[in-house]
Order: structure tokens, then sequence, then C-alpha cells
């Protein structure tokens, strides 16, 4: 597949994301993070296991288990807790950030090398988020930052690991998000009835709306998103990130008819250079990695 369709179809997975803020304040009940989380992806989860038909085996029932809990049974649940606690701006400057941490994680992880255009790319893409979706009036919230924080670093390091492990031979991407979206819900099950009881009872929109999060926001994008984290370099779709708290913010100005000034048109127009600057530098050149002593090497010198 070309690279730029690639990229275009992971891209389509942030996009879906910018509308969980709006979901969540607008149509699902208050004060539920995990019972969100876990609605969002058990039963997306299932589905995709039906429809892959492909169990995990081997090592991949531990990896399945790590990976579900960083990308969805953690990220979820603290997604939503800041969703509730911060202003949605607040909370989408923070995940504006995460590109950076992936930057950090990837260099020592994968011994991925940071390349200037790249690191520059990150940090104005962060910067332009601030400006999109700050404002004087922002109020910051410990418990929201802490979790906005924990979630975006939790699921930069299962991106990092994703990419790491790949996706054994044989298996499609329709049951490789299957198991992550089953173990992250199934890690979250217990929690949600520890912590919060049973669901309460729910209308209309409130079913709507799960049902969006765990169709197009669950399922879709992740089959989309880990295909993309598999298939190009790792910044590549951390970068594409940058879209989801830009999504967000507009769906505020369509929806929720909020104003839109000139400073967030500016930060939107650095959004849009560090996603194009950045994709550029990532698929211009092949991935470089830091070089490793040969330990045969270093042992023959012995």
């Amino acid at each position: 597949m070309n690279r730029v369709i690639l990229l275009l179809l992971t891209a389509l997975a942030p996009i879906s994301w910018g509308t969980t803020y709006l979901v969540t304040t607008e149509l699902l009940p208050a004060g539920h993070p995990l019972l969100a989380g876990l609605l969002r992806s058990l039963p997306a989860g299932l589905i995709a296991l039906a429809i892959g038909r492909t169990p995990p085996s081997g090592g991949w029932w531990l990896k399945s288990l790590a990976l579900g809990i960083l990308n969805i049974g953690a990220f979820f649940p603290l997604l939503f807790l800041a969703a509730e606690r911060l202003p949605g701006g607040v909370a989408a400057a923070v995940a504006g950030v995460q590109p950076l941490i992936i930057l950090g994680m990837g260099a020592l992880v994968l011994r991925d090398l940071i390349r200037p255009a790249t690191a520059a790319a990150a940090a104005i893409g962060a910067g332009g988020v601030a400006l999109v979706v700050l404002g004087p009036a922002a109020e910051l919230d410990t418990i929201g930052i802490i979790a906005a924080l924990g979630g975006v670093t939790a699921t930069a390091l299962g991106m990092i690991l994703t990419k790491r492990w790949g996706r054994p031979s044989g298996v499609g991407p329709v049951a490789y998000a299957g198991w992550q979206l089953t173990a992250g819900g199934l890690f979250l099950l217990p929690l949600t009835l520890v912590f919060e009881g049973f669901p309460p009872a729910s209308d209309g929109g409130a079913a709507l709306g799960y049902i969006w999060l765990g169709t197009v926001g669950g399922l879709l994008a992740y089959t989309l998103w880990f295909s993309g984290i598999q298939r190009l370099p790792v910044i590549a779709p951390g970068l594409l990130a940058l879209l989801s708290p830009v999504v967000a913010t507009i769906l505020g100005v369509v929806v929720a008819e909020e104003r839109f000034s000139a400073v967030q048109a500016i930060g939107l127009a650095l959004v849009l250079v560090a996603l194009v600057g950045g994709q550029t530098a990532a698929l211009a050149r092949p991935r470089h990695r830091i070089e490793r002593p040969d330990r045969s090497l270093v042992a023959a010198e012995r």
C-alpha cells in the first residue's frame, strides 16, 4: 500500500478520537469513566475476535495483555476522567505533548535517533495545540492533569511496544485489534464493578454515544491505528495524534457554537505545519537506529 494512503487511513483514528470530548460531555452520564472505557473496549473487542477468528498463541497472550492494558485498559478511563475534570481544551493541550513523549521513548526502547526535523515538528505541534485549545479562562484541575498525562504516557508506551513487537504472521489487523480491545476490556471489568457498581440507567443519547465510541472510535479506529503503527515510522502516527484536539476544537465551534479566535487560527496553522513537515521528515528517509556494539566483535577483541 502507498505510504501516503496508509498515512491518510491511519489519520482517521485520531480524527474519530477527536469526537470523544464532545460525546463524553454531551451524551454520557458523568462520573463513570471506568464504565465508559469498558463499554468502548470490550464489546468491540469481542466483535473483532469473532470476525478475526484468530486467538493469541504462545507469548502473545502476555504481550496482548500488556498492550491491551497500556493502549486500552489504562488509557480509556484516564481519558474519560480527564475529559470530565478538565475543560476539553486543557485535556487536549496535555494530549498534544504525546509526540514528544513518543520521541523520547522511541530513542530509549527502539533505539531510534531523534532527528531535529521531527523533534521540531513535535514541539511546534504541541505549541500549536496549546494555542488552539487553551484560553485565558482555562481551569486547571490537578487530578485531571495527572489523568491526562498518565493516559498519553500509557498509550505512548503502548505505541512503542506495538512497533517493537510487531504482529504475528497470519494474524490480520482486525484480530490484532480485537486482542488488545478485549484484554483492555477484561482488565476494566472488575475495576468497574468494584469502584462504580452496576451501570446507571441510560437514555438513548448515552446509548448512541457508547455505540459510536465502541464502533467508530474503538473497533474501526484501532484496526487502522495499529496497522499504521506497524508499517510507518512510529513518530508518523505519533504526530497524527495532534489531529484529535484540533478536531475536538472544530467540533466545539461547529456544534457547541464556541468562538474561534485569531490566536486559535495561528495555532491551527502551526499544527498543520508540524503535521506536514513532520510527516515529510519521517517518511522521506529510512529510520536510523542508535548503534549498539556488536557483541561478537567485542568478544573477539577480548
